[in-house]
């Protein structure tokens, strides 16, 4: 029997925060008052240590639960937001996912269907016997103070483990094309986007070209219209994925919601995140068309096997959504986005020069949070050191590899400390115990005053350590974060 091809795992990533529009509205409504339509809901925004790199570890991580890493043969990242130019942003996420070094990489980049564009390929490779592929999508884009952008976009992070296999989703064919429609774009060196009239892109690009690949994509595939029991058209417009499924033939029913009220709009990652919620919910023999938009679509047939439900547990989109906590503080984030100059003061006058030699030798404790147990007593420590810590036996070379980000940790000691410099004040940090041994001095994240305390659980993730701004390199390093 020939081994089927499609999804084998899923996981997402959306930050902690949600934004509440009505605040950004009502700071901005002065001066754009007609943006009020958009104020209802909130937008996920990620922290001042978060980018693109660190929520695509996030999703890697959530896609691998249970899985054994050195099964993997490729780790991809699609995004237009990504970090660096020249630098491989996929080999980041694999250092950090403590993947093989023979893992191939790949960056995906240039459109918002950048995602849906690479995870054919990975499909593709998959039908011919390839290991499997990890596809991770994921954005954080920058918006103009008091734009339209600003109000419905999101920053998430989605992921998927592509092979053959015992399939969550099998894949039943997929159909392109490209068109050099100019809905928006964002020239090399630029932050923001530059965006031509809605209802035109609407009417030609969302539906017009939308509904003429799906009625192809259809008929290449032999399947009814009818038959589609979930269409995600990652569109958060009001009303174009509603519409787009009326001119398809698909029935009303089967549209995905959007999650515009809850997350907003996330770029690249959009299409692949709403594919996972749909993941968490479809039953076995459910048709799921997934679209994808930007210079032209991309039309991919899914069926369901009902087997998601047997995987491991991970947070996924339901996880993500859930662990939100509201945020009405726009300034903040206004800052923490680079659109609002504040005075940081003489402690934030440090050179955070990273040497590229000692990054290289300390790849694994530095971006995989590996750290050191001996063989010959079990003391885990962190960071691994050619003699153990044991204080009644300082063995001698006895150290294997052990990796700490995916254990749980709780408070020892910590502080919050007001006085050093910090871009979200207070700094918290302190002394945390791993479980089954090791501890460390970690940051912690994504806390409040109330939720750190000695004993409280903890969890790792990839994090931003801190921003060369003399030279243009970010640094990255693991800190905790309250379970929850």
């Amino acid at each position: 029997m020939t081994a089927e091809t499609g999804i084998l795992g899923f996981g997402a990533y959306v930050p902690r925060k949600r934004l509440q529009r009505s605040v950004i509205h009502a700071t901005n409504k002065w001066f754009a008052g007609g943006l009020g339509g958009l104020a209802k809901g909130e937008r996920a925004i990620a922290n001042w240590d978060e980018d693109a790199i660190t929520m695509a570890v996030e999703a890697g991580r959530d896609a691998l639960t249970q899985v054994d890493r050195a099964s993997i043969g490729t780790v991809s990242l699609a995004s237009t937001t990504l970090p660096f130019t020249d630098r491989l942003n996929a080999g980041v996420v694999k250092e950090a996912l403590v993947l093989e070094d023979g893992t191939a990489a790949l960056d995906a980049t240039g459109s918002l269907r950048a995602a849906t564009s690479q995870l054919i390929q990975a499909l593709a490779a998959a039908k011919g016997g390839a290991a499997p592929h990890l596809a991770i999508a994921s954005e954080m884009r920058l918006s103009r103070p008091a734009s339209e952008g600003e109000m419905v976009q999101g920053d998430a992070a989605a992921g998927l483990l592509i092979g053959q296999g015992d399939v969550v989703a099998r894949f039943l064919g997929s159909h392109s094309t490209t068109i050099d429609f100019v809905d928006h774009y964002r020239s090399n060196g630029q932050d923001f986007d530059y965006s031509w009239e809605s209802r035109w892109i609407r009417d030609e690009g969302y539906t017009g070209m939308t509904v003429k690949a799906v009625k192809d994509a259809l008929a290449v595939l032999g399947v009814a219209a009818g038959e589609i029991d979930r269409f995600i058209m990652p569109i958060t417009l009001r009303g174009v994925a509603d519409g787009v499924a009326k001119k398809a033939g698909i029935k009303a029913e089967a549209v995905a919601d959007t999650l515009a009220a809850s997350l907003g709009d996330s770029g690249v990652a959009h299409p692949i995140l709403l594919l996972v919620a749909a993941l968490e919910q479809a039953q076995a023999g459910e048709k799921i068309l997934l679209t994808g938009f930007g210079q032209g679509v991309d039309v991919l047939l899914f069926e369901a096997t009902g087997k998601a439900a047997t995987l491991p547990a991970r947070r996924g989109v339901k996880g993500s959504l859930a662990r939100g906590v509201k945020d009405e503080n726009y300034a903040r984030w206004l800052f923490h986005r680079g659109n609002l100059a504040l005075d940081k003061g003489m402690r934030a006058e440090n050179d955070e020069k990273q040497p590229g030699t000692t990054l290289w030798r300390n790849r694994k404790t530095v971006l995989g949070l590996v750290g050191g147990r001996c063989t010959k007593t079990g003391t885990v420590q962190f960071p691994r050191s050619d003699i153990s810590v044991n204080p009644n036996d300082h063995a001698y070379h006895t150290q294997e590899d052990y990796p700490l980000a995916d254990r749980k940790a709780r408070v020892v000691t910590y502080t919050a400390d007001a006085l050093t410099y910090s871009p979200a004040p207070p700094s918290y940090y302190g002394m945390i115990d791993f479980d089954g041994g090791g501890r460390m001095i970690a940051e912690f994240a994504d806390c409040s005053p109330e939720e750190v305390e000695v004993g409280a659980e903890m969890m790792m993730m990839f994090r931003i350590k801190a921003v060369d701004e003399r030279r243009d390199f970010t640094k990255y390093f693991w800190k905790a974060v309250p379970v929850g």
